[in-house]
């Protein structure tokens, strides 16, 4: 088997880690996820976008296509009327027939290109508008998807594969759009020329029809090995591609890889990356260089034998001059019509294809199109842990393990343990970020699945280490409203209490301020412990029942840690708080700690319970305390004496 290497970034409950990962090229399995909707239903999901986002295309798409059509054969007809004009009135020198002919036509032609352009131009921003409406429809479907969902390599290709789809005007659903107006235009055109040549030799019409075909099953033979070598085999190299995009551009990245000099080592890989692209493009063009020699070869003999047919005509039957040019044009129009109908047709079942892609992952279910019931309103809630297991999706080794914990309604606990234990994947469980593997997590005696997730992550004010800062204004970061709903006076006091005063008041626009430099050029950067205060200032804004701290004050120091989560636990007051750390700054004021190791729960009980048990724990916390004792000011004076004295 063939592998391919890329860089990618794994994160772990031990933090971000730099590896390769490697693409083996199997057999491709089927996808039970991905429908083929046909090329007619795609048509009709299509016009029923018309219908729901620019009806006025359905007039403009008629009237353009009969105008585009007609266009070209005008001409056709005048000359033989002109030529026959010319033969009947020799040596009479009347032109002014002639002339009216000529100027009659010359101002129908304006008028219906006139109407053409209209059309044309109402239909290409027409298409682009309902590609557009089309982009959001799959921004809400994507922001709507379980966090789980989200994270698995297949459901990223499957994004990738709808976001291609939408991308531009001659690639997917608005591909789709364009030639279906091709194709009416060109059937209509079929449609006239078959008439006009009917008159002449019905034979004709299927002499070029035939060979039409065949040149269109070459093509489409081309088509089908172009798809497989380029659209299915590169969407997972696209992902990777656009990885190192990021990793090469986005400033995050920028200071680890010049302190540890990735220069030379992400170059490399990046040129393997383009030369697994560069290899799939030279076959794809090989492909299709010998299907122009095809197609040229196909078109030359198809023109001579329309000619040397109508040459015939000419010397046994006597056909005219003005009839040899009218069969001459038509059947040329009908030549090149029924190539575009067969391209149009080409060019519609690929984008159909990448169509199918984009209907496929809208109509992949989410916990919102699930039968669910509304979370009851209560100002107390209780979660209870029943025997919950969990791993991640492609590990074999459980996160989690026979997890058993009730979190009573108002309760303070305390979640410890170094880092791997466990902590971070029991709040993403009670979060319902992941769902269990095993086992079951109700609240107040119901099983969290069977609630509306929207509804249930409104009940939980979370504060993560991993900070999101949003290229919007401060007092947005806090609220994250929009724009206008937000109370300022609330976020400023929220933003305060977090610690952050003094850097409001160093900023001209104070919580106005834009954050980051992305669309701002004034924009303002954080720090680390900055940001952490940032996300607690959200905590406190979504003012929530069950406020969540996973290890958000990581980037402080102990003695910042201490006071901060002393604080706000002030401000928490009587609603139920989870405390995540490996530092157990949260422990003294906590009602009952969890402590945690290699993913099970090993102790629960009170601080004073555990340090009398002289566990894991009560280890943890000695270990940690020596290196408070020569600074008294680390804890306050209770807890220091309390840290020696144990």
């Amino acid at each position: 088997m063939v592998q391919s290497g890329a860089l990618f970034c794994v994160q772990t409950e031990r933090g971000n880690i730099m590896a390769y990962f490697t693409q083996t090229e199997k057999e491709e399995k089927k996808d039970e996820l991905h429908k083929e909707y046909g090329v007619i239903s795609n048509c009709i999901y299509i016009l029923k976008r018309f219908v729901k986002y620019r009806k006025s295309l359905i007039f403009f798409l008629l009237t353009g296509t009969f105008a585009a059509a007609s266009m070209s054969y005008i001409w056709s007809f005048i000359g033989k009327l002109v030529i026959d004009m010319i033969q009947t009135s020799a040596g009479g020198g009347n032109i002014i027939p002639l002339i009216k002919l000529v100027t009659a036509t010359s101002l129908a032609e304006l008028f219906i290109m006139w109407l053409n352009t209209i059309s044309l131009t109402k239909l290409g921003v027409g298409f682009t508008y309902i590609r557009l409406m089309i982009v959001k429809e799959r921004i809400a479907k994507t922001l709507g998807m379980d966090y789980e969902s989200l994270e698995t390599p297949d459901m990223l290709d499957r994004l990738q594969k709808a976001k291609r789809a939408t991308d531009g005007d001659w690639v997917g659903v608005q591909g789709m759009m364009t030639f279906m107006q091709v194709l009416l235009t060109q059937i209509i055109s079929i449609i006239i020329a078959v008439v006009i040549m009917t008159s002449f030799d019905p034979l004709i019409i299927l002499v070029i029809a035939v060979l039409s075909v065949i040149q269109y099953l070459y093509f489409e033979h081309i088509r089908k090995k172009d798809k497989k070598e380029m659209w299915d085999a590169m969407m997972p190299h696209w992902r990777k591609l656009e990885y190192m995009e990021t990793v090469t551009t986005d400033f995050s990245y920028a200071k680890d890889i010049r302190l540890f000099g990735m220069k030379n080592f992400l170059s490399k890989r990046q040129h393997e990356v383009y030369d697994e692209e560069l290899s799939h493009w030279i076959k794809s063009r090989q492909y299709w260089i010998y299907n122009t020699i095809f197609s040229h070869g196909i078109s030359l003999i198809r023109q001579l034998i329309i000619t040397g047919w109508l040459v015939y005509g000419v010397i046994k039957d006597g056909l005219s001059i003005g009839d040899f040019t009218l069969y001459l044009a038509s059947a040329g129009a009908f030549s090149n019509a029924v190539s575009q109908v067969l391209s149009a047709l080409s060019g519609l079942r690929e984008r159909s294809a990448h169509t199918d892609d984009y209907r496929s992952f809208m109509d992949i279910p989410t916990s919102e199109d699930k039968d669910t019931i509304p979370v009851p309103k209560s100002d107390r809630y209780v979660f209870t842990f029943e025997n919950v297991s969990f791993k991640y999706k492609g590990q074999d080794k459980y996160a989690l393990k026979n997890l058993n914990l009730t979190l009573e309604a108002g309760e303070k606990l305390a979640v410890v343990g170094l880092n791997g234990a466990g902590k971070s994947t029991f709040i993403k469980l009670l979060l319902r970020l992941y769902d269990v593997t095993e086992g079951r997590i109700l609240m107040n005696g119901t099983d969290i699945r069977r609630f509306n997730r929207a509804e249930y992550y409104r009940l939980f004010s979370p504060a993560f280490q991993d900070v999101t800062v949003f290229a919007f204004p401060m007092a947005e970061n806090v609220s994250m409203d929009p724009p206008g709903e937000t109370d300022k006076a609330k976020a400023d006091k929220c933003l305060r209490e977090a610690g952050l005063s003094e850097k409001i008041d160093s900023l001209s626009k104070g919580i106005d301020t834009e954050l980051l430099k992305v669309l701002y050029d004034d924009g303002v950067d954080l720090s680390g412990g900055e940001k952490q205060k940032l996300a607690l200032a959200r905590a406190l804004y979504k003012g929530s029942n069950v406020i969540v701290l996973d290890e958000p004050t990581a980037a402080l120091d102990a003695l910042a840690e201490y006071k901060l989560y002393k604080s706000f636990n002030g401000l928490v007051g009587n609603r139920t708080a989870v405390y995540i750390s490996h530092r157990l700054s949260s422990t003294r004021f906590c009602d009952r700690v969890a402590m945690f190791k290699d993913g099970e729960m090993t102790e629960t009980g009170t601080h004073d319970e555990l340090m009398a048990k002289n566990g894991d724990y009560a280890e943890m916390f000695r270990v940690q305390a020596q290196y408070y004792i020569e600074d008294k000011d680390i804890f306050d004076g209770e807890a220091t004496e309390a840290a020696v004295a144990d």
